[in-house]
């Protein structure tokens, strides 16, 4: 009861807390009528004790309301400018992603051309493998896309809350008002329980309201007219539903808020006075089941039009702007901090991505500068490179594709119906590609200044050219082209699309003897940094993979900003996916971790990679290295003499095969340490003076044979017990 008495004390305290909450809710009008009786008695009639009248006006609200004013409640509250905890009451910078393309499938999501509408693509679907099939696909669709270890991950990132987007039909059939599918709660259900069991704040997103909030296919509208500001009954229905929600999640301390509407759109001749009264009308229904939870109101014309919905409607509120393809600069955000900063109240950054990991790093400094909470779109996408989870696009389904395309026959319904199921499959963790690069982006404070290695790389080896530093652009590579900020397609960062999300132009190589992906649309002045760990001091020889139509292009070499090399010529191969290899020519190198540079002179050409062999022989002192031949250095066990283990080193200049035996004396086999494929790099064999069995052996002289390309070499070693 320390809350309710607090507004007891003093006339001030009455008006500035008491009256505002009674009076923005209509269903506190008996108790408001209890407090007329105070400050307005009737003639004749005795004045009564106001504090006594007061505390059963607000034990009469708290009844009717179903409060339960305990300090143990943990919610998210809008207090002032901040959203708080209010437990400790401490704010909280909301860090979110959201899942979309699970309950609400957007074309673009999954390559699915034409309108692109969760229903359009349902219907194509439906065309191909039928009703029951379709059921069969979806099912295990939303079983793969978001499932218990995807909440795992994104708590583990460092996220605190999901963005839940979801369509009214999962919750109520349509044109069935009054109607409510239990299976559609019951798997809001399930990821609040996951939620719960990571710390993740859950907030509910009506992605698809009735009829469509704006007329596009991202409200899953017919195309033609936004119809939930057209038809009055969906209006009703939108109300009906966020009442059910927040009469369900009323007490769930994990959910984070209610964003009521995404990016709404009215159509010509309706205003935002219209958006706001529709606000208020949603608000008050929810407020008759739930006063816990953070009303997240957006703005008309994609959630940036916010004229016409302030004042604040309610105590516990806040004004969710998205953000896209703009410049990140306060000017940018500066009519949102104005509307936070004269009416007092949160702004969340519900909505951005789909740009370079530059633009994503400046806008998330840019948020949180400012003390604004965001969220992501989104944590997985089939072939991204935008999201943190990548799922692949399987042979059967790009057949389908193909079809929708209009690039090959119509696929027979058992094949649709296979590959279907086998893409709904491919969309488990197990299966998708991971884009480090992206949460560095998000994550890492000092992306904008420090490169970070996006993969450990050691020399002698292959070094692939899409395997650069990560940084913003200008820190870990540098492009011309690297984010967009005049609205969608004015810019372009990335043309080939594929495995980074930087301005760095990354395409599959389409090369047999080389590697997956090449970057591409070469300019000059362009660079790309690589940290190595160089496994010994030497001469090294550089080998290019290169295609180039025309010839002519040109690059140098450094190392820790030193000129290794000057500018060579790339050749003309004949094409851009006709491959060459051509010799750089050798370098020093000393051992350790360095920084290598490639400086692009003159653009112009593909490349797939660098190739680092160890030509000089001055390594023979490092543990008695020598050369076996042009693609491995094998050397003297150490310790030598040893007692309990030993370990052989072995250089390796390229991936191939190796295979490396121990022999005793009289030349029996007594154990195979390795065989197989082994990566270029340093790399030492322990042994643990133990046979094939695991029997120990006797003291003795022990021989290690080297076999390599076609090549072996022998060395001796002693053991002593």
């Amino acid at each position: 009861m320390k809350r309710c008495t607090g507004i007891l004390k003093g006339k001030t305290g009455l008006k500035s807390g008491m009256k505002r909450f009674l009076a923005e809710n209509p269903v506190a009008a008996p108790a408001r009528r209890m407090i007329n009786t105070v400050t307005h008695p009737f003639p004749g009639s005795r004045t009564r004790n106001p504090k006594f009248v007061l505390l059963a006006a607000l034990l009469f609200l708290f009844a009717m309301l179903g409060l339960r004013p305990s300090p143990a409640d943990a919610y998210l509250k809008a207090r002032g400018k901040e959203i708080t905890e209010t437990r400790t009451g401490q704010p909280v910078l909301l860090k979110g992603i959201g899942l979309g393309g699970w309950l609400v499938q957007e074309g673009y999501q999954l390559h699915v051309p034409g309108y692109g509408s969760p229903s359009s693509i349902r219907a194509m679907i439906v065309d191909l493998i039928g009703e029951n099939g379709a059921n069969e696909f979806y099912k295990q669709y939303i079983a793969n896309y978001v499932a218990e270890e995807d909440i795992r991950q994104i708590a583990s990132w460092g996220f605190n809350s999901i963005r839940l987007p979801f369509n009214y039909r999962l919750l109520s059939p349509e044109d069935q008002p009054g109607v409510f599918l239990d299976e559609g709660f019951q798997l809001l259900d399930q990821v609040l329980d996951w939620c719960k069991q990571n710390h993740l704040y859950l907030i509910l997103d009506m992605h698809c309201a009735p009829g469509g909030q704006n007329k596009n296919n991202i409200s899953d509208s017919d195309g033609i007219e936004a119809r939930l500001w057209t038809d009055p009954a969906n209006q009703d229905r939108t109300v009906e539903i966020w009442r059910k929600i927040a009469e369900r999640y009323a007490d769930e301390e994990w959910i984070g808020g209610y964003d009521l509407l995404n990016e709404p759109v009215l159509p010509p001749g309706h205003t935002n006075s219209e958006l706001r009264l529709f606000y208020m009308r949603l608000a008050h229904a929810i407020r008759e089941v739930d006063r816990n939870h953070i009303l997240f109101i957006e703005g008309n014309w994609y959630a940036t039009d916010f004229s016409q919905l302030y004042p604040p409607f309610d105590t516990n509120m806040a004004y969710s702007f998205h953000k896209y393809w703009n410049v990140n600069s306060t000017n940018a955000i500066q009519p949102y901090l104005n509307l936070r900063n004269q009416y007092r109240v949160p702004l969340w950054m519900g909505e951005s991505g789909e740009n370079s990991n530059t633009w994503f790093y400046d806008c998330v400094q840019l948020l949180e500068d400012h003390n604004i909470g965001w969220c992501w779109w989104t944590h997985k996408k089939i072939a991204t490179t935008t999201s943190p989870y990548s799922a692949p696009i399987t042979a059967g389904y790009q057949q389908i594709l193909d079809y929708w395309n209009g690039k090959a026959p119509r696929p027979s319904a058992d094949f649709a119906r296979s590959a279907l199921l086998d893409e709904a499959e491919h969309l488990k963790l197990e299966y998708c590609e991971f884009r480090p690069d992206v949460l560095d982006a998000l994550f890492r404070k000092d992306f904008g200044s420090v490169a970070k290695p996006y993969a450990g790389h050691s020399l002698p080896g292959l070094l692939p050219a899409a395997e650069y530093d990560m940084g913003r652009n200008g820190v870990g590579s540098l492009d011309a082209d690297y984010q967009v900020t005049h609205g969608l397609g004015s810019e372009s960062w990335n043309r080939g699309g594929e495995f980074r999300n930087d301005g760095v132009d990354i395409e599959k190589s389409r090369d047999t003897a080389g590697l997956k992906y090449s970057v591409g649309w070469i300019e000059s002045g362009e660079w790309l940094q690589y940290t190595v760990q160089i496994a010994v001091s030497g001469t090294y020889r550089v080998e290019a993979r290169v295609a180039s139509e025309s010839g002519g292009g040109q690059f140098s070499l450094a190392l820790d900003g030193q000129q290794l090399t000057q500018p060579v010529r790339v050749p003309r191969t004949g094409g851009w996916y006709t491959w060459q290899t051509f010799e750089v020519g050798n370098v020093p190198l000393p051992a350790g971790e360095h920084v290598l540079k490639v400086d692009v002179q003159t653009g112009g050409f593909n490349l797939n990679g660098l190739q680092f062999v160890l030509e000089s022989s001055s390594v023979r002192d490092w543990h008695g290295l020598e050369r076996v031949d042009g693609g491995v250095w094998f050397g003297q066990n150490f310790p030598n003499p040893f007692n309990l283990s030993t370990e052989i080193p072995v250089l390796v200049n390229r991936q191939g095969d190796l295979h490396l035996d121990i022999f005793d004396s009289r030349g029996r086999l007594l154990r195979t340490l390795y065989n197989g494929k082994i990566q270029a790099g340093y790399h030492t064999f322990e042994w643990n003076a133990r046979d094939q069995l695991g029997h120990p052996v006797p003291s003795g002289r022990y021989a290690y044979l080297l076999r390599y390309g076609g090549h072996r070499k022998a060395k001796w070693m002693l053991l002593v017990k």
